[in-house]
């Protein structure tokens, strides 16, 4: 299984080739196919309209531990994807942007208590530079690199979420899975995999989905229009409930209805996924309000985030708070600026790229004398992947000298990852001291990319004990996070606890599902030498007890893939 820590998303040499993309379409999954009829439709209320429109059906046929457990399988297999893209900056970003949806959605009863409990509400990434965004059973929702590549506002990114969201909370995906009996859930599984790691790719598509039953299951990839447009109704009034500009819907699909128009070369299978028509599209206009859109606020006791002063690191995104992905937002907050979105979005797209020759252009670009802050954060993001790690440093800096307060904290997080890169030189005083800075501020927030980014700096500058005092606390409430619990195994094993470290290992295994993994290291940890294993008697403990949680798991999931083969 891989796990990116956020120091090594940063690649020296953009030469590797990543594997075939895993994210082809909002297949929403094609999947389905459990032997269950259709529910009776149910009322959503929706602000945006003057009267309560019936939904197409809740899918209660198939029960919603079913659909998550499909999901779970489905996600291990993606968390082992080379193409699965763990980035803390960006996942809080999408978390700024996602919280208050998911918030809205529950505030609206679109989501309620049961499906907000039980349905992972997960966002993955792909480092995929197509523009694509979809949706899983079990309330798995992804985005590609190249949507948030294109994007130049933070409500664009947040429609797409909206409509993903609705089609989760509209149990579209389950009514897919009644269409079709004869399928088996393992075999929707793999069609859904199969589907995911085509990509754009035609030709390794139909060989995916070849014969038979999958072949004629293909039809059932994409949602059907009144799905679509059920997605976009419901979608439009948890956007706007949750303080963004409605007018987000409209310009993304302007942007999608242009691509469309320029006959999509494969660059858009969302197009594919999501097929735009008129209808659509003036149907979200006609929901415009007359004049200026006013943002409206989230919650009703709004409170402001104030600027980050410039000589302050804030790694804290507005919006997002400790907890899990399925908390109500409380108190919302305004959404992120357009000035943090575009850093977002620029570094999304120099992640998303292999060639060096888009990155040497976009490092000329940024080191005009009028370049823009975008600009600049790509620069300094490409130079260090080309090698030239001074250079990044230069344009670093120069971008923390002129970026708007509200997005001080995304430069300040961009030079700390330039400090911890790998270096030919000794670092100077000045970069010393810096480091320091910025670690002590950053273990001091409490976003996940702060928190991330200063155990890795703690560990680097000599002090895995003030990595392993903060992952700790993290973890107790982040119990999922595999890449704290990477982090908190490098931490220990700089510490020379090798016990504690292999359990780190098998937990961070946990967390992404991979259960016989996870036994596996357990086993390892209860291998250690009688000297290291009786050195912590209550970590071993711990061990032993967790190995025996675990071997639970795998063999429930064992029997539920026998189960569903038969």
């Amino acid at each position: 299984m891989r796990f990116t820590p956020l120091s090594a998303l940063i690649k020296t040499s953009p030469s590797v080739r990543r594997p075939v993309p895993w994210a082809c379409a909002v297949v929403v999954a094609a999947s389905a196919l459990l032997p269950v009829s259709l529910s009776s439709a149910q009322v959503v209320s929706d602000p945006a309209n003057t009267s309560a429109l019936p939904s197409l059906g809740g899918g209660e046929g198939i029960s919603i531990s079913a659909e998550r457990r499909l999901g779970d399988r489905i996600a291990r297999s993606i968390y082992q994807d080379p193409d699965y893209l763990d980035d803390p900056l960006l996942v809080d970003y999408l978390q700024a942007l996602w919280q208050p949806l998911l918030g809205s959605a529950r505030a609206r009863g679109d989501v309620p208590p049961e499906l907000a409990e039980r349905m992972a509400w997960e966002l993955m990434i792909s480092r995929e530079r197509t523009v694509n965004a979809f949706a899983l059973p079990g309330g798995y929702l992804g985005v590609n690199l190249g949507l948030l590549a294109v994007t130049e506002r933070p409500e664009e990114v947040a429609s797409v979420l909206a409509h993903e969201l609705s089609h989760v909370s509209q149990r579209h995906i389950a009514r897919l899975m009644s269409r079709e009996e004869r399928m088996a859930p393992w075999m929707m599984g793999a069609m859904i995999l199969g589907a995911l790691a085509a990509g754009s790719n035609a030709q390794v598509a139909s060989a995916a989905i070849a014969g038979g039953t999958a072949a004629a299951a293909q039809t059932q990839l994409n949602f059907s229009r009144d799905m679509e447009r059920e997605a976009d109704r419901v979608g439009f009034g948890v956007l706007s409930g949750a303080g963004f500009d409605a007018q987000g819907f409209v310009s993304m699909f302007d942007k999608l209805q242009q691509a469309s128009r320029l006959n999509d070369d494969g660059s858009f299978p969302y197009l594919r996924s999501h097929p735009l028509s008129g209808e659509r599209i003036a149907d979200m206009r006609a929901r415009l309000p007359q004049g200026p859109m006013a943002t409206q606020a989230p919650a009703a006791n709004l409170v402001a985030s104030p600027a980050p002063a410039p000589s302050i690191l804030n790694l804290d995104l507005p919006g997002v708070r400790p907890g899990t992905a399925a908390a109500p937002v409380a108190a919302g907050r305004p959404g992120p600026s357009v000035e943090l979105h575009t850093l977002m979005s620029s570094r999304a797209r120099v992640l998303a790229e292999n060639g060096p020759d888009r990155m040497r252009s976009w490092l000329q670009v940024g080191q005009g004398p009028t370049a823009r802050p975008g600009e600049r954060y790509a620069a300094a993001l490409s130079a260090l992947r080309l090698g030239q790690r001074d250079k990044a440093l230069e344009l670093a800096q120069k971008l923390r000298d002129t970026v708007a307060p509200d997005a001080r904290f995304a430069a300040d997080a961009l030079m700390l990852e330039l400090l911890l890169s790998p270096s030919t030189s000794p670092a100077t005083p000045a970069q010393t001291a810096l480091l320091a800075e910025l670690r002590d501020r950053s273990l001091a927030g409490a976003s996940r990319a702060a928190v991330m980014l200063g155990a890795q700096a703690a560990i680097a500058s000599g002090q895995p004990q003030r990595a392993v005092s903060r992952l700790q606390s993290w973890v107790v409430l982040q119990s999922r996070d595999a890449l704290a619990w990477q982090t908190l195994a490098r931490a220990y094993q700089v510490q020379g606890q090798p016990l504690r470290a292999v359990r780190a290992e098998a937990e961070a295994r946990v967390a992404h599902l991979d259960y016989s993994g996870a036994v596996d290291r357990f086993r390892a940890a209860q291998s250690l030498p009688v000297a290291e294993r009786s050195a912590d008697s209550m970590e071993m403990a711990i061990v032993d007890s967790r190995r025996r949680d675990v071997e639970v798991l795998l063999r429930e999931s064992v029997r539920e893939e026998e189960d569903s083969k038969r």
